[in-house]
């Protein structure tokens, strides 16, 4: 299931579930780094989905939806069965606030907005779109048999089946149903929105999940209700039969649960003071429980971690994660390949990061939040304020030209600066300094190296700044330097660059140069740099040159 932020209001601290705010840098899915910086400032919300993680879906921050990828089964919505690299609009959509999103197997989709409406497109097989038919929706189209008058406020799919979660706490399924995952009594496909009555009749729910066939639901006390396909004991009722209408988890008993994951065919449950149950299938270990034996009851899992705050699982992958209230975040299970069954601590920020870079899709396990609330990191921040007149304490003057600057931060990034400021400088002396031997541009793009860790400068400015930066000992701004160079070396600057490494004691750059014009000897000879050229560094490039076999020929 996907949602962003969804607060149910009403009920006691141990009632109240609060899935939270993520920040995420989508770039870690290899799907938008075909966008621009502009474009993925647009977007407010995204998920990938798809057997291979191929499709995406998006939402901007004027409220507009977008799709790209290989539109299997037609699951990006936009009329046709065409692939797209290029992000496409669904009109139909526009101007609608998507609240929670999630995606099956076929893949078919669900969303529903912020004014309860609920979408399904893509594949329908089994009817799991909810529309009494089993034809393909190439379009979105809105689900309301048996929701009139309801506001759905989150949706969840299986394999090849859908639930639906309403503002008053009813649950409705559909679809494929051959192991009773839609929960109506029987196992005969459900082809609109039935609700799911039997022991959830009287109980208000708050959160839903779906496994690959299997259900599950918590209601407003922290119970746990499951049904459907437990060939695995994905259920967690202490057996393997599959159960045709919901049942509650009886290990569960006297824990308040705050939040159910649902991998492909496990379960996770976490309760209000923190404490983490797994069960189901183990074949890769992701109960955590450290072997591969599956579990037909919740096993306490990470007993000895702190206190855990959030849960993460997917019914695409076999892949498990945890986040602590410290912020450090484990992952087990099925990883790149890997069988974890222990939780392995990470140094990722955030559970989602595990699902980009080890499930396997590298799916999303919820609606991913990119909320952009105007909170700058210390590295934004620090960038921002360069050459600010309104907070900088000093100016360096260079070709008539002032640059701002503040000196704690030349202080605490460069020792030449830290050197002279603890030697010289007191509160009476000018808050000017005139530099003469380095020209503007090489000088300003220096300091705001210092602020910002990057350098952008054609390579003959990036001869000069490598000066610089060996007067000044910063080695990590020489190495940036002959990379500048390296990259934009040609016929015409290549002996220019050469003479310029000899002179500042770069031998790997040097080494570069000097091969360049090696085998690039007729064109380099014929420039006027090469006759300009130092008497002694020319003799030197021949006698090189030609232990090289430069003149065989």
């Amino acid at each position: 299931k996907f949602e962003t932020i969804h607060l149910y209001t009403g009920l006691s601290s141990c009632q109240a579930y609060f899935t939270g705010l993520t920040m995420v840098d989508v770039s870690k899915w290899s799907l938008f780094n075909l966008m621009s910086a502009q474009e993925i400032a647009t977007i407010r919300q995204a998920c990938i989905f798809g057997a291979s993680a191929n499709e995406a879906i998006y939402t901007t921050h004027d409220n507009e939806v977008y799709v790209f990828g290989v539109n299997c089964s037609n699951c990006l919505g936009t009329g046709d069965s065409q692939s797209t690299i290029v992000p496409k609009k669904l009109e139909s959509l526009s101007g609608k606030k998507v609240v929670s999103l999630s995606y099956g197997s076929g893949p078919h989709v669900l969303l529903t907005t912020e004014e309860g409406e609920m979408y399904a497109w893509g594949h329908n097989g089994y009817s799991q779109l909810g529309n009494g038919a089993t034809n393909q929706g190439a379009a979105p189209l809105l689900v309301s048999t048996n929701l009139q008058n309801k506001r759905v406020v989150e949706v969840a799919c299986g394999s090849h089946h859908s639930m639906a979660l309403t503002h008053d706490g009813e649950v409705f399924a559909w679809g494929y149903n051959n192991c009773g995952q839609v929960g109506s009594g029987s196992t005969a496909n459900q082809p609109t929105p039935r609700r799911v009555s039997c022991c959830l009749q009287n109980k208000a729910v708050v959160s839903i999940a779906c496994g690959q066939t299997s259900s599950m639901a918590v209601s407003d006390n922290g119970e746990v209700y499951c049904w459907g396909y437990n060939g695995n004991g994905q259920l967690g009722l202490g057996n393997n039969g599959n159960q045709l209408t919901p049942c509650r988890v009886a290990a569960l008993q006297g824990l308040c649960v705050l939040q159910i994951a649902s991998g492909y065919a496990h379960a996770l449950a976490l309760t209000d003071e923190g404490l983490l149950y797994s069960w189901g299938a183990n074949t890769y270990g992701q109960l955590g429980t450290g072997n591969k034996i599956n579990q037909l009851s919740p096993m306490k899992v990470m007993a000895d971690k702190e206190r855990i705050v959030e849960i993460a699982a997917c019914h695409s992958t076999h892949t498990s994660a945890a986040k602590t209230q410290s912020g450090h975040v484990y992952m087990w299970g099925q990883c790149r390949g890997q069988s974890l069954t222990s939780p392995h601590l990470t140094h990722f920020p955030c559970t989602d990061d595990v699902f980009a870079c080890f499930a396997a899709p590298g799916v999303t396990w919820r609606l991913l939040s990119i909320e952009h609330d105007g909170f700058l990191t210390v590295a934004q921040s620090l960038k921002k304020e360069f050459d600010s007149p309104e907070t900088s304490d000093l100016k360096f003057s260079v070709d008539g030209k002032f640059i701002h600057v503040h000196k704690a931060v030349l202080k605490i990034r460069c020792e030449h600066f830290r050197s002279m400021f603890q030697s010289h400088w007191n509160e009476d002396m000018k808050e000017v300094i005139e530099i003469d031997q380095f020209s503007y541009p090489v000088y300003r793009s220096f300091l705001e190296f210092l602020y910002t860790d990057t350098v952008d400068l054609p390579p003959e400015d990036a001869i000069g700044l490598l000066d610089l930066a060996t007067a000044y000992c910063e080695n990590r701004l020489k190495r940036l330097c002959q990379h500048i160079i390296k990259r934009g070396i040609s016929v015409e600057n290549a002996f220019s660059l050469l003479s310029a490494a000899v002179r500042y004691d770069a031998e790997d750059l040097e080494e570069f140069c000097f091969k360049f014009c090696v085998n690039h000897l007729t064109e380099v000879t014929q420039t006027s740099a090469f006759w300009q050229i130092d008497g002694n560094l020319l003799k030197e490039f021949i006698r090189r040159a030609s232990r090289c076999g430069a003149f065989k020929n």
